[in-house]
């Protein structure tokens, strides 16, 4: 046992305060029959490798904290102790002790342990340096210490010990030769993660993580002068000696350690007490208890004993689980025998659910499906995206301790699930992501550091052409020793992740803005952002095929999208566009390459953004209808014939389920459009004599029965995806308002509108509120807030201002088609009717009980106001208009150029919004009467030749 003696956390590194005569004498007289001790010598890159917020934190032991090893298959103990070196470790160590204490770096204490070994009799024994270097610690040690027993020397090279079977017989090699001291001179991090690993397996008493003292003991290194070591100046002699090697590490990563240092650092009490190690073989860092079951009736020690039901059988829902795995597919007949196959090889020792979302396959996916009864199969009505398939899947996890995410193309390596499981079971982790290969055995990096601006412009100039640069300028872990050893991550590709089901609860939903890439960027980071921990395991395997649903130039470029889209979500518009830079950058610079051109050409367009693959609803509505949720649908309609049925069509397959009430109020109407309403079965008609549409709303109100409310207009197309999606959204989440993705269709318009619109979709900010797409829904609470419409155009504005940004959102669906005005003067109409609503809004007090929000709703350069009439919406009537942003539109438009197109493109936006203000400034000036209010609709959109079928 090590004598009591005091300790210090230094950024998060428990270190033991000795004098040299204490620390040799802890090492020489350690019993040969107790643990085996691993001792490191901790300096200021020990504190940025191992420190808090350091890539290896929490993934060695201490002396307070012991652990376990079983890399060979045997459990064995492994204890701790940490020596001081450095001189700004000594000074802080100094300062929080009020003490004086000496720097024992391992090519100090090297020399005096020798002595003390060779006089005591114990055979030493050197792992590390080159086999040249050795020859000469060999001959040297025999001319000083004659009488030191060499148990022997070996020099593995670095592919050796990046693999793990090489690993384990180097160790067994070593212990045939039973060494009792064995000086570990294999570099940071390396060193450590050895000894933590695969150290006991040695057999060795004492294992010294020393660095280069091989070099030193040779004579091969020349020492720092002693004037340079007092001052603390060691580093600057060994930098001037070896820039190239060194600056990286003195210059680039060793200061932040400097700040953690003196931020992070306190004195430990002297009674501190020793854990006990754990009992798996996992590092421990800090104690944590072993994770609760949460009353859920699991049980650990499942994770090693076969469960009571048939062995490889799936277990069906209603029924408690270890794990729920969710899998989402998209045509992927070709790789679900292969999952299936592994995972029932994971059941005959864990209870297993799975769960597969089918996201609308076209070959034989669901046939592969059917094979399999015990399979729970989810139908999402279309091709929603990753993320929402994830989440459909995820709403059938049932009861189960943890939830497992993998892609259709992969294949799951015996163990590797119940590994991932002990993880979590530990307490040292709450997602767990697993080592990936690829059909050859081939590892697949797979682990990531969080999107920064210095990872992208780091990317973007060095690519693959220097791996191991700085981890600012690198967004990829290439670090062949990051994935032989487990330790926590920022991020892993989403090709499985394993979460427990609390924190997942507290974690969410899967974020389904993101159609495909950067889900799991962004699931991760608000795992973090909740306290968990994110761990890599590499006694896990997956073997993945890649590509398992196809890839393309177009996919290429919605990746390239997506991570702007992340850091617009999670960071400044400022960092965003700077990153959208690097991104361009990165595209620039491969610009010979076709894929790379056209990405170029997206990411720096915004208005492009709309044509990458995005949600699209099933051609076969059967697949949505199942469980179809309840709500009603209110469609206000004033002279619609021309498209009344048109809509109707898109909801008659909803209306035969029962599930969904259909109401069209026609109001003022003079045309047919109430005979045409009531020729479809199921629809409710309603005719109100006033041509209002908020008074059509209150009236369809007092008929409806159910619960949400879809208020649409009867222009606007709705598929029966995108219906359930918004209803499901309302139903099942805190959400109170809501709304589904749009896009404009343009097709038939004039250049100047088609323009209009192309810079349209450069801003941002017209995607945001609940205005836009021709309908919004609410829940009960939400219509509660509202009480009932009142006597104002841009009804849906009114709404969107009664709700924060967390009561709303804006449904990821197969988008509604927004109809845009065909013709100049048609969008010129609408644009003189878009400055009153908001603007009659702006003049009256805000909503009483409208909370507080940020401004995301947006203006014309002219400050134009959208007002929505009993003629229904179109392209027009989200206006582009809000309280007090005409000057941030303008500079968002400015934003948006890109080019010369996108430059005419911003100037037909800003002449034509700004004709009707200036129109109606000089009526104003002129002091001429106002003229009556008229509706100045778009008819050129209702026309029946001008309206796809």
């Amino acid at each position: 046992m090590i004598p009591p003696h005091a300790r210090v956390d230094l950024a998060g590194i428990v270190v033991d305060l000795m004098d040299e005569r204490a620390a040799i004498d802890a090492l020489v007289h350690r019993p040969a029959d107790g643990n085996p001790l691993a001792v490191i010598s901790a300096n200021l890159d020990h504190i940025v490798q191992f420190g808090q917020g350091g890539r290896w934190r929490r993934t060695l032991g201490d002396s307070l904290h012991p652990t376990h090893t079983d890399a060979d298959g045997q459990s064995r103990p492994l204890e701790w102790l940490t020596l001081l070196d450095g001189a700004p470790l000594v000074a802080q160590a100094d300062r929080l002790t009020g003490a004086s204490w000496p720097r024992l770096a391992g090519s100090d204490l090297v020399g005096p342990l020798l002595d003390a070994a060779e006089k005591a009799g114990l055979s030493v024994g050197f792992l590390g340096g080159s086999y040249l270097i050795q020859r000469l610690l060999s001959r040297r040690l025999i001319a000083t210490r004659p009488g030191l027993v060499i148990a022997g020397m070996w020099s593995p090279d670095r592919s050796e010990l990046a693999d793990e079977q090489s690993s384990l017989k180097l160790a067994e090699d070593i212990a045939s030769a039973a060494p009792e001291l064995l000086i570990v001179g294999l570099g940071k991090p390396r060193q450590e993660l050895w000894i933590s690993k695969y150290g006991p397996a040695t057999g060795a008493t004492v294992l010294l993580a020393f660095g280069a003292v091989v070099d030193f003991l040779a004579d091969a290194i020349q020492r720092a002068p002693a004037v340079a070591s007092d001052h603390g100046l060691e580093w600057a002699w060994r930098l001037a000696r070896e820039p190239r090697r060194l600056a990286k590490r003195y210059l680039l990563d060793d200061p932040p350690g400097l700040v953690q240092l003196r931020r992070h650092s306190s004195l430990l009490p002297a009674d501190a007490a020793v854990s006990p190690p754990p009992a798996v073989g996992r590092p421990i860092g800090s104690p944590r208890r072993p994770r609760p079951s949460g009353g859920t009736g699991h049980d650990p020690v499942l994770a090693a004993a076969p469960h009571h039901g048939r062995p490889g059988q799936f277990t069906a829902m209603g029924r408690p689980v270890d794990v729920a795995v969710l899998v989402v597919t998209y045509n992927n007949e070709d790789h679900l025998a292969a999952l299936i196959s592994s995972l029932r090889q994971e059941a005959h020792a864990l209870r297993i659910r799975v769960v597969i979302a089918d996201n609308d396959s076209t070959d034989g996916t669901l046939a592969e499906l059917n094979r399999h009864p015990d399979v729970m199969q989810v139908q999402t009505g279309g091709n929603l995206g990753y993320a929402a398939g994830v989440n459909a899947a995820r709403r059938k996890a049932g009861d189960t301790e943890a939830t497992l995410v993998l892609n259709p193309d992969l294949e799951v390596l015996p163990g590797a699930i119940s590994e991932m499981l002990a993880v979590l079971r530990s307490g040292e982790a709450d997602v767990v992501v697993p080592r990936i290969v690829d059909g050859e055995g081939k590892l697949t990096p797979s682990l990531r550091r969080e999107p920064s601006l210095g990872t992208v412009f780091g990317d973007a100039l060095f690519g693959g052409r220097w791996p191991q640069r700085p981890a600012v300028l690198a967004e990829q872990d290439s670090a062949p020793e990051s994935y032989q050893f487990g330790h926590e991550v920022d991020w892993a590709t989403g090709a499985a992740v394993m979460t427990s089901a609390d924190v997942d609860r507290r974690i969410g939903a899967w974020d389904e803005r993101f159609f495909l890439y950067s889900e799991e960027t962004d699931y991760f980071r608000r795992a973090r952002e909740s306290g968990a921990r994110i761990w890599y395991e590499p006694a896990a395997t997956v073997v993945h095929a890649e590509n398992g649903s196809g890839s393309s130039g177009q996919l290429q470029a919605l990746m390239a999208v997506n991570r702007v889209r992340y850091i617009r979500k999670h960071h400044t518009d400022v960092t965003a566009e700077v990153f959208r830079c690097g991104v361009v950058l990165h595209e620039m610079l491969r610009s010979f390459n076709r894929d790379h051109r056209r990405t170029l050409a997206i990411v720096a367009d915004e208005a492009r953004w709309d044509t990458l693959p995005g949600p699209s609803a099933t051609r076969y509505p059967a697949k949505v209808l199942g469980g179809f949720p309840t709500g009603s649908v209110i469609i206000p309609a004033h002279n619609e014939a021309a498209v009344i049925g048109r809509t109707l069509d898109s909801l008659e397959p909803v209306l035969r389920t029962g599930r969904v009430e259909v109401i069209v109020v026609c109001n003022g109407c003079t045309d047919n459009t109430a005979a045409l309403a009531a020729a479809v079965p199921g629809v409710q008609v309603i005719e109100a004599p006033v041509a209002s549409k908020t008074a059509a709303l209150n009236a369809g109100d007092m008929v409806a029965t159910q619960w949400p409310r879809v208020y649409l207009d009867a222009d606007t197309v709705l598929s029966p995806t995108a219906l359930r999606r918004v209803l499901e959204t309302l139903s099942e989440s805190p959400v109170l308002a809501a709304r589904p993705s749009f896009r404009y269709d343009d097709s038939g318009a004039t250049w100047p509108v088609r323009a209009y619109y192309r810079a349209r979709r450069r801003l941002a900010s017209t995607q945001q509120a609940l205005w836009g797409a021709g309908v919004f829904a609410l829940s009960r609470e939400g219509h509660e807030r509202l009480g009932s419409f009142p006597d104002v155009t841009a009804d849906d504005y009114f709404v969107d201002r009664l709700f924060s940004d967390e009561e709303k959102a804006i449904v990821p669906t197969p988008p509604v088609p927004v109809q845009t005005p065909r013709e100049t003067r048609s969008l010129l109409n609408v644009l003189t009717r878009n400055i009153r609503g908001p603007a009659e809004q702006r003049s009256s007090p805000a909503p009483a009980d409208a909370m507080p929000q940020r401004e995301t709703f947006h203006s014309d350069a002219a400050g134009a106001a959208p007002r929505q009439t009993g003629a229904g919406r179109t392209a027009d009537t989200p206006a582009d208009v809000a309280v007090s942003s005409t000057s941030s539109t303008a500079w968002e438009l400015f934003r948006s150029i890109r080019g010369p197109r996108s430059a005419v493109d911003a100037l037909s936006y800003s002449g034509l919004a700004a004709t009707p203000r200036l129109a109606r400034l000089r009526q104003t000036g002129a002091g001429t009467p106002s003229a009556p209010i008229a509706w100045e609709r778009d008819d050129s959109s209702r026309r029946p030749e001008g309206l796809p079928r």
